[in-house]
């Protein structure tokens, strides 16, 4: 850690940034509120916000996950946590990353082993409320993920804490130098960075203690009972048609992938929005779209068994959470949403995972590894506009299985590498 940490520029920021959550707290209030209107899970444990945790577990390895990409993200680490004895408590934002804690692990959270809870908000009462609760031995901040007082209450309080799984991307990176974001990175521990580019960027910001260790979603688990619930249907969906998985897709490029699904009569696709509270919008998208379509919901059980035919539709809407994998069990290729929005694109690993060559839209700066990676490997199609999309799907590229193995082969082992890390400073 640096021993001029922080700077008299930065303590005075973060005078400035504690008095407003103060007096923004009934604004966040009232954003959990509403935002409960559609999902209760919002305003469920209040107090867990304010760092009270009655039945917290001490000493355990405390993974933050905001929501439910670095969730998926944490997953086989804290697999392979556990299975070296470790407890493990996880704190989210969002009840996406909270739920996806509860449906991968319910097992071990009904035997102790691990405790999903909300994130404190950013006062420093109450992380120490929750640093005394669970006593962790050390943190490990999912992705990039800065929160001034998290960090700042880990080093008064002599926890350390690091980033995990980290990319700096591009636009972040150039956005943030000399800032006083990219400022209070020195106050990490250090980082388990993805490739040797993230370790500069980090290093040039002020993170010390830097090791490179891949990306973790290369060793994540692939729930066999999902692909096995795929092939039992997949042939009564495509009926030999060109099948597509469209996962992830978020707010703004709707009518981009409507319109393309409309002008490739003869192929057919599943549609997986990024957010359940999108679920009812995109449905009402596509009715008025005029495209036939069926809910997941509506057509299999909890088990994802089949309760009604899939006879006469061309899209099946994925109104489900935590079930990528079948709905990927379902197609020959996936294109990956959020390309086409600046905000970024999302995960091409669970694909490349079944062997399903990928299409990006044209911003792919939040995946920069390893969708540049993937790329040059021939692996993913990245396209520029919504016509180089269409003709994407319309004339796919070759893509052979030996060569998304070959890839695959060469980035997997995060886990691995990051068990190592940790055994080296601990």
């Amino acid at each position: 850690m640096t021993d001029n940490f922080p700077s008299l520029k930065l303590r005075f920021a973060l005078m400035v940034y504690s008095v407003l959550w103060w007096v923004l707290m009934p604004i966040v209030l009232l954003y959990l509120r509403k935002r409960g209107a559609k999902d209760p899970l919002y305003k469920s444990h209040l107090a867990e916000r304010f760092g009270i945790y009655p039945n917290a577990r001490p000493d355990a390895v405390w993974v933050h996950a905001v929501s439910l990409g670095e969730m998926r993200s944490a997953t086989p680490l804290i697999r392979a946590l556990l299975a070296r004895g470790d407890h493990v408590v996880t704190t989210h934002f969002t009840p996406a990353g909270r739920r996806e804690a509860q449906r991968e692990f319910a097992g071990e959270i009904a035997s102790g082993q691990v405790q999903p809870v909300w994130v404190p908000f950013e006062y420093g009462f109450a992380y120490r409320r929750f640093l005394r609760a669970f006593a962790p031995k050390y943190g490990l901040v999912m992705e990039i993920e800065i929160w001034p007082r998290m960090i700042m209450a880990c080093r008064k309080q002599g926890t350390p804490l690091f980033m995990c799984n980290a990319q700096y991307p591009r636009k972040s990176y150039e956005k943030d130098r000399g800032g006083l974001r990219a400022a209070l990175l020195a106050g990490f521990a250090g980082g388990f960075v993805k490739s040797q580019a993230q370790k500069d960027r980090f290093a040039d910001a002020g993170m010390s203690n830097i090791h490179i260790t891949g990306e973790l979603r290369f060793d994540q688990p692939i729930p066999q009972a999902h692909l096995d619930a795929a092939a039992t249907v997949r042939d009564h969906f495509t009926k030999g048609r060109p099948a597509y998985t469209l996962t992830s897709v978020v707010e703004g490029e709707d009518h981009i992938y409507i319109d393309m699904i409309r002008q490739t009569p003869d192929a057919c696709f599943v549609y997986v929005p990024r957010a359940p509270e999108r679920f009812d919008e995109v449905a009402a998208m596509l009715r008025d779209a005029g495209v036939r379509f069926a809910r997941r919901s509506d057509l299999f059980d909890a088990a994802l068994e089949p309760v009604q035919p899939l006879d006469d539709i061309d899209v099946l809407l994925g109104d489900s959470m935590g079930e990528m994998y079948f709905y990927l069990g379902l197609c020959d290729r996936a294109i990956v949403g959020g390309g086409f929005v600046t905000k970024g694109a999302h995960n091409v690993i669970e694909p490349l995972a079944l062997k399903k060559p990928v299409i990006v839209g044209p911003h792919i700066w939040t995946i920069e590894y390893p969708a540049t990676e993937a790329i040059a490997a021939g692996v993913c199609t990245h396209v520029a506009n919504p016509k180089a999309l269409q003709d994407a799907v319309g004339h796919p590229a070759i893509v052979t299985d030996a060569q998304i193995t070959q890839f695959y082969a060469a980035h997997a082992g995060g886990v691995t590498r990051t068990l190592a890390a940790l055994d080296r400073l601990f």
